[in-house]
């Protein structure tokens, strides 16, 4: 277990750095000059060159990325080029609200997702394996940008449930969350459906059965446990992914969270604002999924005993 979680962790610590260089190389190989967008064309070349070396821009760009790793392992991210503030205070803000936004998708996402999928599997072919198979469908092809909004005209325009945007109670969290959950609702119910049916066939399914044990304690003491071992992989994917997907759906419903931030340090050539949040999601993802290899490995020993792949 020791040598399975040493190189699940070097392995983790190899993709960082990666993700680190590779988005620092991007932010800076886009077009456009945030001097430019701050001082605007008409400005003074003077003044535009001091600017410039102000912010360390006139350095070349093999120094711009040792200083930029040496400050991401001081955990000194730089400062907002517009507000002057501290790149990790203005991530600090909005961290909150994402981590919010997503755990509260994962939860309506479980809550539709797991009765679905049981029901699909143990009512194959009938009305509720139909159901279930076209929710996904559906669930799978709708965009957030395209669910958020219709929800925002049935729920809070006409119905007047919920707030239209922003994150003053509860209530504004229900629609983001249901509008970011829904895709993977759609994505687990399949994945749960699928992996019952499986066990559902294996000897010792239908040995418990002949046992004469009642279908509950069949599901959950046999067939549950040992289908978990694909679903627990599919939420370490798609929960990194809920935050990259909470880009469009912060925008949709104006919540302040990290997607947000990036896209308005998009328009306005934030550099450092932009690589903070970028860096956020990226390293977000490779600590989920490693954790999620982790807890794999725990659930079944196979994949220690076989060198960690």
């Amino acid at each position: 277990m020791i040598d399975f979680l040493i190189s699940r962790l070097i392995s983790a610590m190899l993709v960082i750095v990666g993700v680190v260089c590779l988005v620092f190389l991007l932010i800076h190989l886009i077009p456009g000059d945030p001097v430019d967008v701050m001082l605007g064309e008409s400005a003074q070349l003077v003044d535009r060159e001091s600017l410039r070396r102000a912010l360390g821009l006139d350095q070349p760009l093999s120094i711009q990325l040792i200083q930029y790793l040496s400050g991401v392992l001081r955990l000194d991210l730089g400062y907002s080029l517009h507000s002057e503030r501290s790149v990790v205070s203005l991530l600090a803000e909005r961290i909150p609200a994402t981590l919010q936004l997503a755990f509260a998708a994962m939860l309506c996402a479980f809550l539709i997702a797991l009765p679905m999928g049981i029901l699909a599997a143990f009512k194959r072919g009938g009305v509720w394996d139909w159901g279930a198979m076209s929710f996904s469908a559906l669930g799978i092809s709708i965009p957030n940008f395209w669910l958020g909004p219709i929800l925002i005209l049935l729920f809070s325009l006409w119905l007047g449930w919920t707030p239209v945007s922003g994150r003053q109670s509860v209530s504004s969290l229900v629609l983001p969350a249901v509008t970011l959950g829904t895709g993977f609702a759609a994505i687990l119910a399949r994945m749960i459906r699928s992996s019952l049916l499986e066990v559902l066939g294996e000897d010792y399914v239908r040995t418990a059965r002949a046992k004469g044990l009642d279908e509950p304690r069949v599901m959950w003491r046999h067939a549950m446990r040992n289908a978990w071992l694909p679903v627990v992989t599919l939420i370490g994917l798609q929960m990194g992914a809920l935050l990259g997907g909470a880009v469009v759906t912060e925008v949709v419903f104006d919540w302040p969270g990290i997607g947000s931030l990036m896209i308005d340090a998009i328009h306005k050539r934030d550099y450092p604002v932009v690589q903070g949040c970028v860096l956020f999601v990226s390293l977000t993802y490779v600590l989920i999924n490693t954790l999620t290899d982790i807890v794999y490995g725990l659930v079944d020993p196979r994949i220690q005993h076989g060198g960690g792949v």
